[in-house]
């Protein structure tokens, strides 16, 4: 069977359909007080980057809940806490600063949408308010915000994300045996079992 593939905005307009006029005028450029309450209890985002030759990375970010700082009506900032340094994201925000964010609630099926343009900061007179655990970031991604928005809940409710009894944990492999099955590490199955194990945790801010 052949494939059909959309080509143009025309096709796909035709296929979809014109935008909800509610969907139309809900983008704004100004932190609302919601957005700030919004902000204030997220404890995660996924932060979306592209490079200058078009590919593209989306991270995720978590700290607890409120840790994207608000500098202003449309600056706000998120910390950085030590990881693998592969830094994909931020790479890719030194040669195209466009980024996109979804901030997400647990238990919550909206999420709140950001776009704009990002740059990397590796000190400034907030950050002694980012400190969690005595961790004081060395880098904070501060993002400009071009558009705003809430997004609507259909993509959550489709797939049960909350839903406890839709979980399916034990399905896969642990995360050692993941890493040993499909990187090539020098590390036994053993050794990664005890990296990723009880200890795990303790590493979260050092």
């Amino acid at each position: 069977m052949s494939w059909a593939e959309i080509e143009s905005e025309a096709e796909l307009r035709e296929l979809l359909g014109e935008v909800m006029p509610r969907a139309a005028t809900k983008e704004r450029m100004l932190l609302h007080e919601r957005d700030r309450e919004w902000l204030a209890a997220s404890p995660f985002c996924l932060i979306a980057t592209s490079g200058a030759d078009g590919t593209c990375d989306v991270s995720p970010k978590g700290d607890p809940a409120g840790f994207a700082h608000v500098i202003d009506d449309t600056t706000i900032a998120i910390p950085d806490r030590p990881g693998n340094r592969r830094a994909d994201g931020f790479l890719n925000v030194l040669r195209n600063p466009h980024v996109g964010l979804i901030f997400l609630i647990p238990g919550r099926n909206e999420t709140l949408r950001i776009n704009g343009r990002a740059r990397l900061v590796r000190e400034a007179p907030f950050f002694d308010e980012l400190i969690v655990k005595g961790h004081r970031p060395d880098l904070a991604l501060v993002v400009e915000i071009e558009q705003i928005f809430f997004h609507c809940a259909k993509a959550f409710m489709r797939s049960s994300l909350w839903k406890p009894e839709s979980w399916t944990t034990d399905t896969l492999p642990s995360q050692a045996r993941l890493v040993k099955e499909t990187q090539k590490v020098e590390e036994s199955l053993e050794e990664l079992e005890s990296y990723y194990g009880e200890t795990y945790a303790k590493r979260l801010y050092g």
